[in-house]
């Protein structure tokens, strides 16, 4: 099982700009998504969300083509649709849905048989927490359950391919590592691309990653081998706090915690050590992710 996308971009009409007619969204994107959990990162703005419709066959490249174990995805039509579980970024319903209701309508929409889709609904509702507003309206659901009941339904016909745009918007850090743990067991012989610029939600669980920035790929890899290319270039160090303006226009800080002390701990990204006694530190992708993204 592989997704294959070959030299796809995608163009718009920008009417903001009289002199640009066309705005590349994605720009020549080549990708071998292979199974187990994939990180889409990069800024909003990025091209991601284009890049995941275009996955879904939801929206047609201008350029390159999509294939699926090496068929052109738009030659497949609706069988490659029953392979793919998809959460936007908003997912609508309509409002007197109740979380049980709606989830049966997305399983008829699927064609799931009533029987499968009620043990499956059964068995998401349990996974998801979701199993005591069962049969409250959505619209009155807090912002994190809404979120569970979205994942909820891009599982129900257990996808090959499940695609994930920003799924952990909302979710407190208890749901959000609950969902991490759901995905990890998911994605044994399957394909998860998740898209996100919050690098915890892949760090620990993506087997490779992919960094876009302004519609391009800017490189690919597992989090062993991107972190590689900061390493001797993350630092940590106590200062005074008068010192802090200082250093805030002197280097890229990443985190600075208060001390007990009243002393300022930062964890920054310099060169060398810009401020004396400072110690190197491993890097992690998020310091990669503040490295290529500075102002996000």
């Amino acid at each position: 099982m592989e997704i294959t996308l070959e030299h796809i971009s995608k163009h718009f009409k920008d009417k903001t700009r009289s002199g640009s007619p066309v705005k590349k969204a994605v720009d020549d994107v080549n990708l071998h998504l292979t199974p187990g959990v994939w990180g889409l990162l990069g800024a909003n703005g990025s091209g991601k969300t284009t890049l995941m419709r275009m996955v879904c066959g939801i929206m047609k490249p201008t350029e390159g083509r999509i294939c699926y174990d090496g068929v052109d995805i738009s030659q497949l039509g609706d069988l490659y649709r029953e392979i793919i579980g998809y959460l936007p970024q908003e997912f609508g319903f309509y409002p007197e849905f109740t979380v049980q209701h709606y989830l049966e309508y997305i399983a008829a929409l699927k064609g799931i048989p009533d029987k499968q889709a009620k043990h499956k609904i059964d068995e998401l509702l349990s996974r998801l927490s979701l199993e005591d507003v069962r049969r409250k309206k959505i619209i009155k659901l807090s912002g994190g359950m809404k979120r569970r009941v979205g994942i909820g339904q891009a599982l129900l016909n257990d996808p090959e391919l499940l695609v994930l745009d920003e799924p952990t918007s909302g979710l407190d850090p208890g749901e959000r590592v609950r969902f991490r743990n759901l995905l990890s067991e998911f994605a044994q012989n399957r394909i998860v691309l998740i898209s996100t610029h919050i690098v915890p939600d892949v760090e620990y669980i993506a087997a490779h990653n992919a960094i876009m920035k302004n519609g391009s790929i800017l490189q690919t890899g597992t989090t062993q081998q991107l972190v590689s290319q900061i390493h001797g270039k993350v630092f940590q160090a106590t200062i005074p706090p008068r010192e802090l303006g200082l250093w805030e226009s002197k280097i890229q800080i990443i985190n600075l915690r208060n001390e007990e002390d009243g002393s300022i701990c930062l964890r920054y990204l310099g060169a060398s050590s810009d401020i004396p006694n400072a110690t190197p530190q491993a890097p992690c992708l998020e310091d990669l992710y503040l490295h290529l993204f500075p102002r996000s």
